[in-house]
């Protein structure tokens, strides 16, 4: 399924692609979950600097089944059902020997204009250690949900929180903000406020656990929070992209607070009242993507303590990509997360 130009999009055949290199294997893909920057390389064209050369394919949250390995490949074999890392690390870069893979040097990425052509096609190659088996563990809906996780799992890790009594923000209820409330409550922390426009995410993530919820279309945040929080919020994970909540969340955390930045501004910037933040003293976090997180991630749906299923709400067939993304994109049809069945 290849981008065209903006809000286009076809199917076409190609062939078959084949391992190359002893480390590869070749993979029969299941599920594709459509993600948010999925949809601004729709919309757009483009994030940041990442330009799409006409025609690309996107996606990068799969999973799928082994159906050929390389010589050298030996944790999985072909019929596992395996969870796909989508970022590609060098493993010899100053990043890499840090051990820092997420953010190498020479980082290849699914689905990422100028690296890695996207998931979004019925077989794909792969590095093998990007791959994760869990046949019997779990499903390919899961297996496919597991790359949003990650980055939850990841933004809760680099919020280091030592006391689960503490009162935590997120702003945004879709999939990655969910994400970060389902690791949350999985660590035992329930003092959380979700602050979101959409009324049917808010309900969402009530459902999933949330203590408060706000919309910020409809109150003033900083006033709900407060009367519920009298000395306000230790941390807020931010997972809109907005500058809106950007600047609310400065409003709500307490000094010496934790503003963990998680969501893609449609223009790469924010703008930050100075003032505020140093006379709290605030700390800001900038996540990249994941880091070492993919067998957390797994264990948790495993165990039971994450329900990440909870969190989709649409199926499409790989050639109703185009409904699929114009659905997520205008947030339609109380679109959270749409998954595409690639194959049985």
């Amino acid at each position: 399924m290849m981008l065209t130009g903006i809000r286009q999009m076809v199917m076409i055949e190609s062939k078959l692609p084949e391992i190359t290199n002893d480390f590869e294997v070749l993979i029969k893909m299941k599920r594709v979950g459509v993600c948010g920057s999925d949809v601004h390389y729709y919309t757009q064209g483009k994030i940041g600097n990442q330009v799409v050369e006409y025609p690309f394919p996107v996606g990068h949250e799969c999973s799928g089944v082994i159906v050929e390995t390389g010589n050298e490949v030996t944790h999985v074999k072909v019929g596992d059902l395996v969870v796909v890392d989508p970022s590609v690390h060098c493993g010899h870069c100053d990043q890499c020997l840090a051990g820092r893979p997420h953010t190498c040097r020479n980082n290849r990425f699914l689905g990422c204009p100028g690296q890695l052509d996207g998931c979004l096609s019925e077989f794909i190659v792969m590095p093998g250690f990007t791959c994760f088996p869990v046949t019997g563990k779990m499903n390919p809906v899961q297996a496919a949900l597991i790359e949003p996780l990650t980055i939850g799992v990841y933004s809760v890790k680099l919020a280091k929180i030592e006391n689960p009594g503490i009162s935590v923000g997120i702003f945004g209820a879709g999939p990655i903000g969910l994400s970060v409330l389902m690791k949350l409550l999985a660590d035992g922390i329930k003092n959380i406020t979700v602050i979101e426009p959409l009324e049917y995410r808010l309900q969402k993530a009530i459902e999933i656990g949330a203590k408060f919820i706000v919309n910020p279309d409809n109150v003033n945040v900083e006033e709900v929070v407060k009367a519920n929080e009298k000395f306000l919020l230790d941390i807020v994970f931010e997972a809109s992209g907005d500058q809106k909540a950007v600047t609310n969340a400065l409003r709500i955390l307490k000094p010496g607070g934790k503003l963990v930045l998680v969501g893609i501004p449609p223009s790469a910037q924010y703008t930050f009242d100075m003032d505020l933040m140093r006379r709290k003293e605030l700390t800001v976090i900038n996540v990249r993507r994941q880091n070492h997180c993919v067998e957390e991630a797994i264990e948790l749906v495993i165990s039971g303590k994450i329900d990440i299923e909870k969190m989709v709400t649409h199926h499409f067939s790989l050639e109703e990509t185009p409904m699929a993304f114009d659905i997520v994109e205008g947030y339609k049809d109380g679109a959270i997360k749409a998954m595409i069945e690639v194959g049985n």
